[in-house]
């Protein structure tokens, strides 16, 4: 393009559901916002994303359609789409790598003709770590939350760039309903039997919108959330956009009972978009994110948090909408990957 400041760049998602998702899908809502934000800006954006995707800029898939979700991790269908991705990417300016460790350790041998950007969207276990540590001076890393930098001090970070949500697709809902939501996979990190607890000592009926399709997440729900469920707990699946947005809208509060330390926690935005406070345990990026007192609550425990249910009547719809419009807009995560693209060169490593 013309225009000096304008940038090619490929976007790669990775292959297990559409851009945007049509329900689960946290990484890959990230990315059409990204792609979509990048394009409205000027830059040449190419999305690599799996069949039925859907971008202001120039789309290929390697894949005509997602994987099941239940073989999210096959390794076939995560090499071929990652592959096949950074073949197709002759011409770029910077490679933006969404993808797992094989897409980012493809990223690592392309080095930096041209240079590869990786979001690191995931947890940093052991594991994890030892891989960063490995491809970090080839690929430029960032995290998603200064929890996640903190983390792992010996592994070389371009920078730190808040997820973020379109305010467009969560519109503000101020008048409440009287009842309480999860939204997430079932796992024992992510809390669902605690959100039963909570909701149940609070008094109040309990929405959940889960992810279960996984033999993991079936087996906990099978062992540890299922034998709890009466009829004040409702269980919905496979919840589209508009749904989820309507949920978490009316809901009086959303509960986010993590035991883990959560990168960042795309939920806890989404809900307070739609003016609805979350209440959440001061794990991984949750005091980062939750605003206290202000746009949710940070309890140390399942007393803690049922005891603050009854206070969430105190905390404006429009303060919680306010609080991620100033922190956590696309526009605001679109200027920062803008920062750290322009940072790069071409044989120069990004700053600690």
């Amino acid at each position: 393009m013309e225009d000096e400041t304008s940038v090619r760049i490929a976007e790669i998602a990775p292959p297990w559901t559409s851009v945007p998702p049509p329900s689960y899908g946290g990484i890959e809502l990230i990315v059409s916002q990204l792609a979509d934000g990048l394009s409205a800006r000027g830059h040449e954006v190419t999305l690599f994303a799996s069949g039925g995707s859907r971008t202001l800029g120039r789309l290929v898939s390697p894949l005509p359609e997602p994987p099941p979700l239940d073989n999210i991790g096959d390794v076939w269908d995560d090499a071929f789409h990652s592959l096949q991705s950074y073949l197709a990417t002759d011409g770029a300016d910077i490679v933006h790598d969404h993808s797992t460790a094989l897409g980012s350790s493809l990223g690592a041998l392309v080095g930096e003709s041209p240079p590869v950007v990786h979001t690191v969207h995931g947890p940093l276990h052991d594991r994890a770590r030892r891989h960063y540590r490995l491809i970090q001076d080839a690929v430029h890393l960032v995290a998603i939350s200064e929890s996640q930098r903190r983390l792992a001090p010996e592994i070389r970070f371009a920078g730190v760039v808040h997820n973020a949500v379109d305010l467009q697709e969560y519109p503000e809902t101020t008048r409440k309903e009287d009842f309480l939501l999860f939204v997430g996979r079932t796992s024992r990190e992510k809390g669902p039997e605690v959100a039963v607890e909570v909701a149940r000592r609070a008094g109040l009926p309990l929405v959940m919108v889960v992810k279960k399709a996984a033999p993991e997440e079936r087996d906990h729900w099978d062992r540890h959330v299922a034998p709890l469920l009466n009829g004040d707990v409702e269980v919905l699946e496979d919840v589209n956009h508009e749904r989820k947005v309507d949920l978490f809208g009316r809901a009086r509060a959303t509960l986010f009972p993590i035991r883990w330390e959560e990168p960042f926690g795309l939920v806890m935005i989404e809900s307070m978009a739609c003016g609805t406070p979350v209440l959440a345990f001061p794990r991984g990026a949750a005091p980062e994110v939750v605003g206290q007192g202000v746009s949710g609550f940070l309890c140390r425990d399942a007393d803690e948090m049922v005891r603050l249910v009854a206070l969430v009547e105190e905390l404006a719809p429009d303060r919680c909408r306010a609080w991620v419009k100033e922190r956590f807009s696309s526009d605001t995560m679109v200027a920062g990957y803008e920062e750290i693209f322009g940072s790069i060169r071409p044989g120069r490593r990004s700053d600690r």
